[in-house]
């Protein structure tokens, strides 16, 4: 057995270094941002701007309580809005933003509003300064960067919103290689949700079908 001898001022140094240490990690922790939803309680968060994508479609852009803030909301889940239909009768759905935490101040829905739709003549009536109201994070399913070698994706029409979220993750994070291969399918051109997504990494092919045309794929 060998015996390792420092001196008491070596001893200190070392000391003082993992004290060190543990304060910055500790202040990293306590002090990164809180998340602005409520798994128990619905959050009221007010329309700052409303964009017509489409006929059908619209961004709508909420902001948070102070420009700093973040939703909180991992990866993978989803949030919960609730809204009036047409009826005067309270309704809720789930919904994907296409934001992260990394856009602070605010977060974004894209929303596809169906003619028959409860929640849609919600989103439909609302103007910039409204309120909505949103309970969460939900859902069982996190997504973990580099959790997967390769990644397939299925998505149509309205539910592109997840798999928009996770591939941003993805492509904003270096060290997350991990291989998307993404298949959306949509009635017409028009009806596309997000037609401009996200392909900056080669490990990244989108392929768009459309049911009124032939298949277009696009590879990156």
């Amino acid at each position: 057995m060998e015996l390792i001898c420092i001196s008491p001022a070596e001893l200190l140094g070392v000391t003082v270094t993992l004290s060190l240490v543990g304060t910055a990690a500790a202040y990293l922790y306590y002090n990164k941002p809180k998340g602005c939803l409520n798994p128990e309680k619905f959050m009221e968060f007010k329309l700052e701007k409303k964009t017509q994508l489409s006929a059908n479609t619209a961004k709508f852009r909420f902001v948070l309580p102070t420009p700093t803030s973040v939703l909180g909301l991992p990866v993978g889940q989803h949030i919960i809005c609730r809204g009036i239909d047409s009826e005067g009768l309270e309704v809720i759905r789930q919904y994907t933003p296409i934001t992260l935490d990394s856009d602070v101040g605010y977060f974004e829905l894209v929303v596809k509003m169906y003619p028959k739709g409860r929640m849609s003549h919600h989103f439909r009536e609302m103007r910039e300064g409204d309120y909505l109201s949103v309970l969460g994070p939900k859902g069982n399913f996190k997504y973990k960067p580099g959790q997967a070698r390769e990644l397939g994706m299925l998505a149509g029409d309205s539910g592109i919103t997840p798999m928009f979220q996770i591939i941003r993750a993805i492509l904003e994070n270096p060290k997350d290689k991990t291989n998307v291969h993404l298949i959306y399918a949509s009635v017409t051109l028009d009806d596309m949700l997000l037609k401009t997504l996200p392909t900056s990494k080669p490990s990244t092919s989108i392929h768009t079908s459309l049911a009124s045309q032939s298949v277009i794929c696009l590879s990156f």
